[in-house]
């Protein structure tokens, strides 16, 4: 099993700046796709932003050119780096840890909840 801890939610003005962390240990596959998911209230969970093993990146249109995320190996954790925040990515943040090594499995963390003020 995978397990996910996420850190770095918190409130934030618009403009602003906050830093996800998403730390996984357990049984880490060499071939696989980390990503950051969000939910709003009343909305479906969708895909932020995702990192392959090779380093293969890819954004939600809405957050192109705002966000970048990242990842340091040596500690087996994953960034989201969430500039020019708006009131719309008021969410929760859901890491996420794709296995893609033989049958596909995906891992959660608890989420960790990102607020925008207005």
């Amino acid at each position: 099993q995978v397990q996910l801890v996420e850190s770095g939610g918190g409130l934030a003005q618009p403009g602003g700046s906050l830093r996800l962390s998403c730390a996984a240990s357990g049984s880490i596959v060499a071939i696989y796709t980390m990503g950051w998911y969000r939910q709003a209230p009343g909305k479906q969970r969708e895909s932020v932003a995702t990192i392959t093993s090779v380093g293969y990146t890819n954004y939600a249109d809405s957050v192109k050119g705002r966000f970048t995320i990242s990842r340091d190996n040596a500690k087996n954790t994953v960034y989201l780096q969430m500039n020019s925040l708006k009131p719309e990515d008021t969410a929760v943040y859901y890491c996420n840890y794709r296995s893609l090594f033989g049958t596909v499995r995906d891992y959660w963390g608890q989420g960790t909840q990102v607020t925008v003020s207005s």
